[in-house]
């Protein structure tokens, strides 16, 4: 156990280090307060969902891996995020797919409606979490063949049009019931292996479908649309219909969010740095904070230089208020509660980082041209003991500190997680 004196002691210290850099640490534990990440139910469950069918994923998504304890009803899935977000310091929002309802009877997805979510509403309003919300583009019979809003067939079309129609009442249901906007992102898997002879037709085809989608306006107050744009993926290497400049165009001449994935670019690209550019014609962000190894595989977002470049973009150009910060990963190969708890424990360390910088005396040194000092403090940041704030904070809102959250976790799994039926193999930590 930490001792709770030592964690103020070094608090105080930090503290002194930080205002003679120009820094007051109490409005940085301030603004991080409102900061509400948006945790991916997918997670906890391996992207199965719950309408009854556990076949394979397909249309470029896998989970690898085979830990033991994944939920496998929504009352397991919710008791693993109530422990989850115990562990997480903060109020933070919950991601939820269209193929997460609690289906009584099998529902398709073109038929789904506000009472499959219901459950999933009432219990974010007991628990003080907001919802946002996605169509589920994947992993359906109608799909199988790589295409869906852009599909050649208008019946296939017309069936996936009519599911983003029934998501976007969810995802104002779910806004006006909680008192904020839902947002809606969607994200469709449509393209080719190899390289197609007519690349516009397709595009042609989604756009069309996502105007009819978007037809009609809803509350801005109660849900907005966010569309999410993919260089690739596993069976559409070659092409991939919604790419980055389908969609910023799209959001730019619709008024749409647009969201940058961290996954979805070339292995060498960041979204970092794209930032600002968009912000510059649409009117929000939204963010899937993940990290691809080599390819877009959706590992547990750890403490890297490219989540610190992202989060200092929001910071430093003053976008808190303008993009929405969601998680997106899927790993079952660890403890899925502790994947968790890693990535979103993370991107607010990098939140809180960027909120510790003295970006005004950074920002005035830029414009003086003064290269020299702006290296010099943006170096002298990196050993600042921004670690005792973090600590201090999470010690003061009553989330574990360190590594502590951790044997809440192997508990958990002990008494609950490997009692669930057909995985009470033992697990390795």
């Amino acid at each position: 156990m930490t001792n709770p004196a030592n964690i103020e002691n070094a608090f105080q210290l930090a503290k002194e280090r930080y205002a003679a850099m120009g820094v007051d640490v109490d409005i940085a534990l301030q603004r991080i307060r409102d900061v509400a990440i948006s945790v991916h139910c997918w997670q906890g469950d391996d992207v199965m969902g719950f309408e009854g069918d556990e076949g394979a994923l397909g249309n470029g998504l896998a989970v690898t891996g085979n830990y033991p304890g994944r939920a496998r009803t929504p009352d397991e899935l919710r008791e693993d995020l109530q422990l989850a977000y115990s562990l997480i310091p903060g109020r933070h929002r919950l991601n939820l797919h269209a193929l997460y309802g609690e289906f009584q009877t099998p529902v398709d997805r073109d038929q789904i409606e506000v009472e499959h979510f219901q459950g999933w509403i009432d219990w974010a309003g007991d628990q003080g979490v907001s919802l946002d919300f996605n169509p589920s583009y994947f992993s359906h019979p109608k799909a199988a063949d790589g295409f869906t809003l852009a599909h050649a067939d208008a019946g296939i079309r017309q069936f996936w049009i009519d599911h983003g129609i029934a998501s976007r009442k969810i995802a104002a249901a779910m806004g006006a019931a909680q008192g904020n906007p839902c947002v809606n992102n969607f994200w469709v898997p449509d393209g080719y292996k190899d390289v197609p002879v007519s690349r516009s037709a397709p595009r042609e085809r989604l756009a069309a479908s996502l105007d009819e989608i978007f037809a009609v306006d809803l509350p801005a107050e109660h849900t907005l649309d966010a569309v999410e744009c993919k260089l690739f993926g596993i069976g559409s290497e070659s092409y991939v219909v919604g790419s980055h400049e389908f969609y910023m165009g799209y959001a730019i001449s619709r008024n749409k969010v647009l969201c940058l994935d961290a996954g979805h670019f070339h292995p060498t690209e960041v979204i970092s740095d794209k930032i600002s550019a968009a912000l510059m014609y649409v009117p929000e962000l939204l963010l899937h904070v993940s990290r691809g190894v080599r390819w877009d595989s959706d590992h547990v977002v750890t403490y890297s230089d490219e989540l610190q470049a992202i989060m200092q973009e929001i910071v430093r150009g003053q976008y808190l208020d303008r993009v929405h910060i969601g998680l997106d990963f899927f790993d079952a190969s660890i403890n899925r509660v502790a994947a968790w708890a890693i990535g979103t424990r993370n991107a607010l360390k990098a939140v809180m980082a960027a909120l510790l910088e003295p970006i005004d005396q950074l920002q005035q040194l830029e414009r003086e041209g003064d290269y020299t000092a702006r290296l010099a403090l943006t170096e002298e940041l990196k050993s600042m003991p921004f670690g005792a704030v973090w600590d201090y904070y999470c010690q003061s809102v009553d989330v574990p500190v360190g590594a502590e959250w951790l044997e809440k976790v192997r508990d958990y799994e002990q008494r609950v997680q490997l009692h669930r039926t057909g995985d009470l193999q033992v697990a390795v930590s």
